[in-house]
């Protein structure tokens, strides 16, 4: 494998904005592509917006979800990913032709779709059909996988993903500055984000601890430490329908170190060069190679019943 860089970006998308969106990632493209990018990845929903879906019922949310790769929208992004030259990772809502409704995530290039992956986990809409496979593809000589927000929140589809051969795994997330029984959560003021010129050390104070930057602190680098994996973690800023969200997309190496991020206060791109010796230079690689399956295998695959709980949001 070679040197792979790679960019993450943050932007304030508008709800079911397609052409907006879709102009905001035309843009910030190029601007990663000019400082020697060879792809970029973007939030979860990029492409539609996230947090506004809990209100639409399952005709309004198909109404804005597309078959993938022949919606327009993929099309479009077909077509700036030709015209830069640069493979885009972006978000939204998918159907299929029987009406099936996903979170769906996709991989694209010049010549057109690369890999498409569904959220395991959604919960944003009740008529969101659950994925049911991991997906791992060759990507510049890398191999990649992808996992959805609150995909990441279960260990077990980090490591299956590290153990079916990736070697980064692209995070895209909506996250960040909602309640939960957590010391410390809770949503930040949306008029914090208003202000943010005049005062952009209370918004930054909010956006960096534990309601935003703080939390992710807790896991997010372990994920990439403990299984010795590149993370390219991708988060909007601004507002996501009626919430702020702190942004801070960043990359992190297999040691779990942060070696870019985005630090400023609105949309912007952070690009960092993956070397493929520090895959097996990691503890997790090590780590990996140490494990006895036969120990916890039947433990970890016994019969479970799933319950997923989001702790802030409230049934519509």
């Amino acid at each position: 494998m070679q040197p792979i860089k790679i960019a993450t970006a943050q932007f304030e998308n508008r709800n079911n904005d397609k052409a907006y969106n879709l102009g905001v990632i035309r843009a910030l493209a190029l601007q990663a592509k000019l400082q020697g990018a060879q792809v970029i990845a973007f939030h979860e929903c990029s492409l539609t917006g996230y947090s506004f879906a809990r209100h639409l019922d399952k005709a309004q949310l198909a109404a804005i979800a597309e078959v993938i790769p022949e919606g327009e929208s993929i099309q479009e992004l077909i077509t700036i990913a030709k015209e830069i030259d640069i493979v885009i990772l972006a978000g939204l809502f998918e159907k299929t032709t029987d009406g099936t409704l996903y979170k769906a995530y996709v991989c694209v290039d010049r010549s057109g779709l690369v890999a498409k992956y569904r959220k395991l986990h959604p919960f944003i809409n009740p008529h969101l059909t659950p994925g049911d496979s991991y997906v791992v593809f060759d990507l510049l000589g890398w191999k990649c996988g992808i996992l959805i927000c609150y995909d990441n929140n279960i260990i077990e589809n980090v490591r299956a993903t590290t153990l079916l051969g990736a070697d980064i795994i692209f995070m895209p997330h909506v996250t960040m500055c909602t309640p939960s029984p957590r010391p410390g959560a809770g949503f930040v003021d949306p008029a914090l984000w208003v202000k943010r010129e005049e005062d952009p050390t209370t918004l930054r104070a909010e956006f960096d601890g534990l309601k935003g930057r703080g939390w992710l602190m807790k896991w997010l680098p372990a994920r990439a430490y403990d299984n010795g994996v590149y993370v390219v973690f991708s988060n909007p800023i601004g507002m996501d329908d009626d919430q702020l969200k702190n942004g801070c997309s960043m990359i992190l190496d297999p040691f779990g170190d942060i070696i870019a991020e985005c630090r400023q206060l609105g949309n912007d791109i952070a690009i960092a060069t993956l070397t493929p010796r520090k895959l097996q230079q990691s503890g997790g690689y090590r780590y990996k190679n140490a494990r006895r399956p036969e120990l916890y295998g039947a433990i970890i695959s016994a019969p479970h019943t799933a319950v997923q709980k989001v702790a802030w949001l409230k049934e519509e």
